[in-house]
């Protein structure tokens, strides 16, 4: 009977379908909507001085001849130059000595949460880092490494019960990786979860840092972060980064996430290894998948690149300047890994030291200009405060990535060609047409319906209103 029911309701719906008519619409009331009301996925608010900010990463080990925060403090007025504002740290802790990898080992090995690193310096050498960078109106956050510890951590002889077990019971590694130098924390532990919250919350109350990039956040359970990110944020506000790819991540803990896809499209395609379909396919997956105001992180490279995969030459080659271009104009948080404003062209060693050799380098006065950009461009600023880009389709898309973002004020046409020939290009739609500055040489570009664009092998043009 059930059967013969919802055939015959089938039949109904397609007659009247047919027949130009649809059924009824259920009688509503305002009173039966409020169920229905959408609410914001994001249940906190971002600090306004976020809205146009990017991030600087130093490796303290390697930013500096001395290796010190004392010296990596006389070198910030630099960074502030260089239109930076949020200054993420390496983790600073003391790091373990047994089943250490190389000479130093890694800072990720972390022997104890509540000291600091004497490669570095001492607590009082920290917080004097952190006050310089107040005094020039920046921000610093702290690598924090929750899934693992140093074998030695301090906590391991009294609390061996925190640590996660493998099928033998003895304590592990994340499993599959090589980390032989580290062991896996185990958070079913509420006294676990207490003691790494407090750990966190010392930093922020005795320190005053402003936030943290947490390492392998999500090997990390979310609801541990959902309460210890509250718990930092009744201290004072804090800017949160996850090394992960979520968007759940967003809904209560994390202002920023890393934009792993969004890296690994543009390398493909600079080695000719993806298709401009697939770069489409993550700013549509961004748009519609992640909340307005999730700040996804795009970046040229980091620690992890640098370090194991190769240096900016090596990953991107002649396309390296138009994705540094991209990864400032497009949707996204930008990253500057310390040394590629010098042109950095050596993998900096990981586990003993190698400083970075300084000096003047184009790259350096691109990022400048980029970022000076992103702070006066309001199109260009984060989450709900900038623009969301628009596709504009172009006469040569399988080589060409074309795009508008403006909002009542400002207004910026980026085109991109990931190819290593030299194009003409011309545009459809109205989108595109107006009377723009030309952002690499200051020129004035007027476009019409008809007009077209000359653009070389592996570049771009930035036109601004």
């Amino acid at each position: 009977m059930k059967c013969f029911q919802l055939f015959s309701c089938t039949v109904l719906a397609a007659v009247l379908v047919l027949n130009g008519c649809s059924a009824p619409l259920p009688h509503t009331s305002n009173q039966d909507l409020s169920r229905y009301q959408p609410q914001p996925y994001i249940k906190f608010e971002h600090q306004d001085w976020t809205k146009n900010a990017s991030i600087y990463q130093i490796n303290t080990r390697q930013f500096t001849q001395e290796g010190t925060f004392r010296a990596a403090a006389k070198e910030l007025p630099r960074v502030k130059a260089l239109g930076t504002d949020i200054i993420w740290l390496m983790p600073i802790h003391p790091i373990g000595e047994q089943n250490r990898k190389g000479e130093l080992g890694s800072p990720y090995a972390v022997k104890d949460y509540f000291a600091v690193n004497p490669e570095f310096g001492t607590l009082t050498d920290f917080k004097y880092f952190v006050d310089e960078a107040h005094q020039l109106g920046m921000y610093v956050i702290i690598d924090w490494v929750a899934n693992h510890t140093a074998w030695d951590n301090v906590i391991r002889q009294e609390h061996p019960e925190w640590y996660a077990k493998d099928y033998k019971g003895d304590v592990h590694p994340t499993p599959w990786f090589d980390w032989f130098d580290i062991i896996d924390l185990d958070y079913r532990s509420p006294e676990l979860r207490q003691y790494m919250s407090s750990a966190l919350k010392y930093w922020v109350k005795e320190v005053g840092i402003d936030g943290y990039r947490c390492d392998a956040a999500g090997f990390v359970p979310l609801d541990f972060w959902n309460n210890v990110s509250a718990e930092l944020r009744q201290i004072k506000p804090v800017f949160m980064l996850a090394e992960w790819e979520s968007r759940d991540m967003h809904e209560h803990a994390f202002d920023a996430s890393y934009a792993w896809s969004w890296w690994e499209i543009m390398h493909d395609l600079a080695k000719g290894k993806a298709s401009l379909g697939e770069l489409a396919g993550y700013y549509a997956w961004n748009e519609k998948f992640y909340p307005k105001d999730s700040y996804r992180m795009t970046f040229v490279t980091n620690h992890d690149k640098n370090s194991w995969d190769g240096t900016d030459r090596e990953l991107f080659g002649e396309a390296l300047e138009s994705v540094a271009v991209l990864s400032v104009i497009g949707e996204g948080m930008p990253l500057i890994y310390n040394g590629q404003e010098a042109g950095n062209n050596k993998r900096l060693e990981f586990f003993k030291r190698d400083p970075i050799q300084w000096k003047k380098d184009p790259m350096g006065e691109l990022y400048q200009r980029l970022f000076a950009l992103k702070k006066d461009n309001t199109a260009l600023w984060n989450g709900h405060w900038g623009a969301t880009m628009i596709k504009v389709p172009n006469s040569i898309p399988d080589k060409v990535f074309s795009f508008v973002r403006q909002n009542d004020k400002d207004k910026v046409f980026g085109v991109f060609n990931f190819s290593d020939m030299p194009v003409t290009v011309d545009f459809d739609e109205q989108l595109f047409t107006g009377q723009y500055q030309d952002f690499s040489n200051g020129n004035t570009v007027k476009l019409e319906t008809n007009s077209t664009l000359d653009i070389e092998p592996w570049g771009y043009r930035v036109l601004l209103q």
